[in-house]
């Protein structure tokens, strides 16, 4: 499983476990792995961070000197997010049970949890209820939903610890307002998306009484490099396509700006909700084409 030679992570995940003992022992603020600056070690872990919003959210944490820990699936890509930010990574598919259990005892092992930001997630075709494929909605169940339940079943024991030693804690869970509305063509990205907000909901109600804040975060139209490719199967005419005469849709740092906010108020403030959407979006499936003008009655 997880141990020193495991090749699903690198070297400064043992600096964090480090960081904490000493910060416990000798009442000072750590280093970040880079000592860009000092702060109190506090530790953040998000999913889905090999790419778009999640590697956005990653580098962002590490500016305001957070400890942090990528978790994906994709090596090359933690390795290069790493390098660029001192954040530790893990490797792991929230779909894979043993992944996750890895993941769990890896977290163990280096210390406190802070912060969990369930980022991973995806879309895949845009076909109506009646010819959509029953395996798409399984794969977007499965990351969407059940990859959601296996990271918070697995990493809250962590966050109590990190709740007890810093007086709280927090889940944020980045949905999306097809979570909210549904639209022509969502389908299995609705269902997922709807479900997963619907858990979010409950684990709220069932924390209630702890200190630790749940916050849902449901971005609208997100221009990255992957989501509507990857809903398109590859085909990049028709990811292009969607962002298309759209003026200035929300790119993924937008998104990261509002997760690290909502772990940065005070700790008596919880954001339950925020819905996020560029000025263009009225909903998801209203989106103004072309330049926006002040209309003149």
């Amino acid at each position: 499983m997880s141990t020193g030679t495991d090749s699903r992570r690198n070297g400064p995940a043992p600096r964090a476990a480090l960081a904490w003992a000493t910060a416990a022992q000798e009442g000072r603020h750590g280093d970040t792995d880079d000592g860009r600056r000092q702060h109190m070690a506090k530790r953040a872990l998000v999913t889905g961070a090999s790419s778009g919003i999640g590697a956005a959210t990653v580098r962002l944490f590490r500016d305001h000197g957070w400890d942090v820990l990528a978790v994906a699936r994709r090596e090359d890509r933690l390795r290069a997010l790493a390098a660029e930010t001192g954040a530790s990574w893990f490797r792991a598919d929230l779909t894979s049970d043993d992944d996750v259990a890895a993941l769990r005892a890896h977290v163990d092992e280096t210390g406190p949890l802070h912060v969990l930001v369930n980022n991973a997630g995806g879309a895949f075709g845009l076909d109506s209820v009646e010819s959509g494929s029953v395996d798409d909605w399984r794969r977007m169940f499965e990351v969407n939903v059940l990859g959601t339940k296996r990271a918070v079943s697995a990493l809250l024991p962590a966050l109590r610890r990190g709740a007890e030693e810093a007086g709280g804690a927090d889940v944020v869970t980045v949905t999306s307002i097809a979570g909210h509305v549904a639209y022509e063509g969502g389908g299995g990205y609705n269902a997922a998306k709807f479900a997963e907000h619907a858990l979010v909901a409950v684990l709220r109600l069932e924390l209630a009484g702890e200190p630790i804040r749940v916050v849902e975060i449901a971005p609208g139209m997100v221009h990255t490099e992957e989501f509507s490719l990857v809903r398109f199967g590859g085909d990049q005419e028709r990811a292009d396509a969607v962002y298309s005469a759209v003026e200035a849709p929300l790119v993924a740092d937008d998104v990261a700006e509002a997760i690290v906010h909502s772990v940065e108020l005070p700790a008596h403030v919880n954001l339950d909700l925020v819905t996020i959407k560029p000025v263009a979006q009225a909903a998801p499936h209203k989106v103004a084409k072309g330049p926006l003008r002040v209309s003149r009655g």
